[in-house]
């Protein structure tokens, strides 16, 4: 898959091509509905499938301070998108000037000047331009007047349920975790570089990674939880996770502590990445040492059962 920084990227001779748009964090399973109908569309055609994303969130752009909590981190999204088949990941800086362009000159500009589309898949509740003006039916519109046509995707659900971000971030922020999976189609993932706590897990017996996540990183509620921890290059190893402040410790700061079960070595300095499994328990306060201990090898137990 071809990685372009900006829709200026585009080569020179660049041909026709099937173009989706989004901010695709997550890449749940109504994206990989979208971009896998993109990039079928795109074969049947014998075109390239290109998927457009932005970077920043254009929420932090347009409301600052307003960051949603991130689902996937961007190489992470990337490595997502890849997996569906696209032929090329186009990454646009998403600026105080680029929230300002018009949704006709969006059009004009990125789909029909740079990416030449032939066919633009997008959601039923896709919309583009400055203020959100544009929506499919102006999208239709220009696609008569620029020569490609387009196609919704419909939204996916389940149950009743609508897939989407705003509820995957929803169940993520409940601790849910089992509805997230569900929701993305496969486990909620946390990724960060192992760094120095207080090593009171290994006084007791547990030593834990403490992981630095990114700042607007979705990260689940206080409570513990079964996961698989991920090394680059290594097997997934079963993993018990402590979110929170450590109260039985009067802890102020917010944490995510992993126990690698069966595993013996020195993590530190490592980016790691936890896949959320099942929720255990909530976050409680212990009046001595042996019942948290106790509690701490029972969690374990049922971390093995679990992750499996």
């Amino acid at each position: 898959m071809q990685r372009w920084r900006g829709y200026e990227a585009a080569p020179g001779g660049w041909g026709r091509s099937v173009v989706t748009i989004g901010v695709f964090d997550g890449v749940h399973k109504g994206h990989q509905a979208t971009i896998g109908h993109a990039v079928a569309r795109a074969r049947e055609l014998g075109v390239k499938s290109v998927v457009v994303t932005f970077d920043p969130h254009p929420a932090e752009v347009v409301r600052p301070g307003s960051h949603p909590a991130v689902l996937t981190e961007p190489a992470r999204k990337a490595e997502l998108i890849e997996a569906l088949g696209a032929d090329v990941l186009c990454v646009v800086p998403f600026t105080a000037e680029f929230s300002r362009v018009p949704a006709e000159a969006f059009v004009h500009d990125i789909l029909v000047e740079h990416l030449h589309a032939a066919l633009v898949v997008v959601g039923d509740n896709f919309r583009f331009g400055h203020r959100a003006a544009g929506d499919v039916a102006l999208l239709e519109r220009l696609g008569r007047t620029f020569g490609f046509g387009v196609e919704g995707a419909p939204l996916v659900a389940e149950a009743g349920t609508v897939f989407s971000s705003t509820y995957i971030r929803s169940c993520v922020d409940a601790g849910d975790v089992a509805a997230a999976a569900a929701a993305l189609g496969r486990p909620h993932r946390v990724e960060g570089v192992v760094v120095r706590g207080d090593q009171r897990g290994r006084e007791l017996g547990y030593p834990t990674a403490n992981l630095l996540t990114h700042r607007y990183a979705a990260v689940p509620a206080d409570g513990v939880y079964a996961a698989r921890l991920v090394r680059r290059g290594g097997e997934p190893l079963a993993a018990a996770v402590s979110i929170g402040t450590n109260p039985t410790f009067s802890g102020r700061e917010r944490r995510v502590e992993a126990y690698a079960l069966d595993f013996t070595g020195d993590l530190y300095g490592e980016r790691l990445a936890l896949d959320f499994v099942a929720h255990l328990r909530e976050q409680r306060t212990y009046d001595a040492i042996e019942p948290l201990v106790a509690q701490i090898a029972e969690d374990v137990e049922r971390t093995r059962r679990a992750v499996g």
